[in-house]
């Protein structure tokens, strides 16, 4: 991809108008998007801004100096390039602007009133450094001279409070820029920041989001997280989430918690959270989801295609559709087979799916141990297999997502990406 033409370049930016902006090397390839700005929290004057945050393909996040920006133009950011990508890790002396400081209500140094950050405002020295130099505000509060919410441009130096703080701030301009995000990259940005702002941020995601989110989360955050929540509000959140990873994070927490938080979700799905508690975290049993496609024989392809269409099916799971007898809900009636997403679109709509089963996919057992689902699901080139008992009722089903999580060491999501793409990257000095 070719970068855009080059306008003038700018002597001073909006950090709110900066993020999302494309990042191009110097033969014009487009290298990533910025995230965000880091200042350097200093203890008087002008905070400086140090680099950007920066997504790469393959979801890296990287810290850029700025010292490596040559310029700043509409809708494009220029760099001498990136060589030895790193992931990016805040330090103490770091402020990010969008994760920590929009939305930060702060004081006005003469005295009128409050008001919230919106955007802030760098200009580029002389010297070639990068300085934050005015606020754009929103006032909060009634004051003498200003109505409330009037919004105006005050400089750096006309609010008190700048530095980083404790006080609970909102997170609305935060979550504007994470809108468009993937649930993991979500998660990322959410790692990356204090655990006072990660609080902040979990607690205004509406449930559904923040259930996505959880399950894309390493343990410890995502144990701080339900733990910093409401009782009611953290049940709620387990609702939403699949029963598998609800089990697995309930499995994490302190077992009175765990109970106490179990008692307040719904019956039913209480229900399916429990029983995946029975079985041990490295079986069969314990990684499998008890909602899976499920459908009789007499049932339509066209009906099954609908059913894996549905915006709330992991596409591991969407690649089969379990034929049973009744009930349908599991533990169901026998299990009679399964039909590959492939072969219901190869089908007419109207034919039924008993007449396309495939019965030569294994199923496993509940306490078979994790080595022999990846084994199954290997030798089958498959991503979801199903899970009976005794009597061939089906149970639920393992995907290979589920397995890797287990697979891989604890600590896989917050491990740096070792980069092989010489041609992107920087080492942060």
């Amino acid at each position: 991809m070719s970068a855009p033409t080059t306008s003038r370049p700018a002597s001073r930016v909006f950090v709110g108008r900066l993020a999302g902006t494309d990042v191009f090397e110097p033969l014009g390839d487009k290298v990533g998007r910025v995230q965000d700005v880091v200042l350097l929290n200093r203890p008087t004057g002008q905070p400086r801004a140090v680099g950007l945050v920066v997504e790469v393909p393959g979801r890296r996040r990287l810290f850029v100096p700025l010292t490596r920006v040559t310029s700043i133009a509409a809708g494009a950011v220029f760099t001498t390039g990136l060589v030895n990508v790193r992931r990016f890790q805040k330090r103490s002396a770091e402020t990010l602007v969008i994760g920590e400081l929009l939305d930060r209500t702060l004081a006005l140094a003469d005295g009128s009133g409050e008001v919230r950050i919106e955007d802030v405002a760098l200009e580029l020295q002389r010297n070639g450094d990068w300085y934050l130099t005015q606020l754009f505000v929103r006032r909060t509060g009634s004051g003498r001279l200003f109505r409330r919410g009037e919004s105006m441009l005050i400089g750096f130096d006309e609010v008190r409070g700048l530095a980083p703080t404790e006080a609970v701030q909102g997170a609305s301009s935060l979550l504007a820029t994470l809108e468009d995000l993937k649930a993991a990259d979500v998660a990322e940005v959410l790692h990356d920041l204090p655990s006072t702002r990660r609080m902040e941020v979990a607690v205004e995601l509406p449930d559904e989001r923040l259930a996505d989110v959880l399950e894309e989360l390493g343990e410890d955050d995502r144990v701080a997280i339900v733990s910093g929540l409401g009782a009611d509000r953290a049940a709620d959140v387990l609702e939403a989430m699949e029963p598998d990873d609800a089990a697995d994070l309930l499995a994490e927490l302190p077992s009175q918690q765990a109970a106490e938080l179990l008692e307040l979700m719904e019956p039913e799905d209480a229900a399916d959270v429990r029983r995946l508690l029975a079985y041990d975290e490295h079986t069969a049993g314990g990684l499998m989801t008890p909602e899976p496609l499920i459908l009789p024989p007499e049932a339509s392809a066209a009906a099954a295609l609908a059913h894996a269409r549905r915006e709330d099916v992991a596409p591991a799971l969407a690649a089969m559709v379990f034929v049973v007898r009744p009930p349908l809900e599991t533990p169901t009636g026998k299990l009679l087979g399964v039909v590959h997403l492939q072969k219901l679109l190869r089908e007419p709509p109207h034919e039924s799916i008993g007449t396309m089963i495939d019965k030569g996919i294994p199923p496993v057992h509940p306490d078979d141990p994790i080595g022999k689902v990846t084994r199954l699901l290997a030798t089958y080139n498959l991503t979801v297999l199903p899970v009976v008992d005794a009597s061939e009722r089906l149970l639920g089903a393992v995907t290979v997502d589920d397995v890797l999580d287990h697979l891989l060491p604890p600590d896989w999501r917050d491990a740096d990406d070792e980069v092989t793409d010489a041609s992107v990257g920087v080492n942060r000095g």
